[in-house]
This record gives C-alpha cells, sequence and structure tokens, in this order.
C-alpha cells in the first residue's frame, strides 16, 4: 500500500514542503493495519483524542471545492461557514466530486497530494494539540503533523468552523 500512488503523492508533497510533526521530525505517511474511516477509529487506532484527528472535509461551495480541515471532536456549521465565506450554497460533495478535485477517496482524503491547490480552511481547534494526525491519501494511511503545519503545508486560512 505504500506504493499507492495517492500515498506517494501525499508523502512527496509533504516531502516537498518540508512538512514537519510535533516533535519537529519529518512528517512520514504511517499504514495502518485497518482502514479507518471516522476520526474515533483513527484516534482509537492511533491511542490519540479523537480532537487530535484532522478530518479532511470537502464540500461543493457554490460549485467550487472546499477543503475544511477540523477537529474530529466537533462538525462543521454549514450554515454559520457558508455565512462567513459569503457562498449561497455550502454542502457535502459527493463522492464523484471529491474525486474530481482530489484524486482521492471519501475516508482517505490528505490535506495535501491533489492535482491542483485547493481553497483550505484549518479549524482553529486543532491549535489545542501539540500533534494532529490527518489522513495520508487511501482510508489505511495517516501522517503526524501540527496545526501550524497544516496552515503552512496547505496554505489554508484558520477558521472557527463548528
Amino acid at each position: 500500500m505504500q506504493s499507492h500512488p495517492n500515498v506517494q503523492a501525499v508523502q512527496q508533497a509533504l516531502d516537498d514542503a518540508g512538512a514537519r510533526d510535533g516533535s519537529g521530525g519529518a512528517s512520514r505517511v504511517r499504514l495502518l493495519p485497518e482502514a479507518v474511516h471516522t476520526a474515533a477509529a483513527a484516534a482509537e487506532a492511533l491511542g490519540v483524542g479523537v480532537g487530535a484527528i484532522a478530518n479532511s472535509l470537502i464540500f461543493d461551495a457554490d460549485d467550487a471545492p472546499l477543503l475544511v480541515l477540523t477537529s474530529g471532536a466537533h462538525r462543521v456549521d454549514t450554515a454559520g461557514l457558508a455565512a462567513s465565506l459569503g457562498v449561497t450554497r455550502l454542502r457535502r460533495a459527493t463522492p464523484e466530486f471529491v474525486k474530481r478535485h482530489t484524486g482521492q477517496v471519501i475516508g482517505g482524503v490528505a490535506p495535501v497530494g491533489h492535482p491542483g491547490p485547493l481553497r483550505t480552511l484549518v479549524d482553529t481547534a486543532l491549535a489545542g494539540y501539540d500533534e494532529v494526525w490527518a489522513a495520508g491519501g487511501v482510508p489505511q494511511a495517516v501522517f503526524p503533523t501540527t496545526y501550524t503545519e497544516l496552515l503552512r503545508i496547505t496554505s489554508g486560512a484558520p477558521a472557527e468552523v463548528a
């Protein structure tokens, strides 16, 4: 699985950005024994709190992709977020929309490694953790990083999303 093209693309993007984990080492994609399709499952597999999981959620924002990296401890307030962004319609994207814009499937969407740049918001709640974990391009791949690094490597904007 390490040779899966999505995992390779994510690791390459991390390497290109010089991405770091919570201890200052290089962020490396890790493969878990089983796929983790939810923040709770990822947290359990990693032995961390669910809030330290950075969920990668793709939304259809007036027909444009929006990546929201949110803490696994809460849900995105789509109405509030739509209002703050000035979009008329913000809804969870279809699997086809996600695949088209990220090259990845729901449950494995990474913050990086996409075919092109995506407008990205990073949940400020993730700042409360020394290390956060994000998906690595497929449902059983994850990588460690930090809130500050997520902002930097995604060119994301901090946002209160819950």
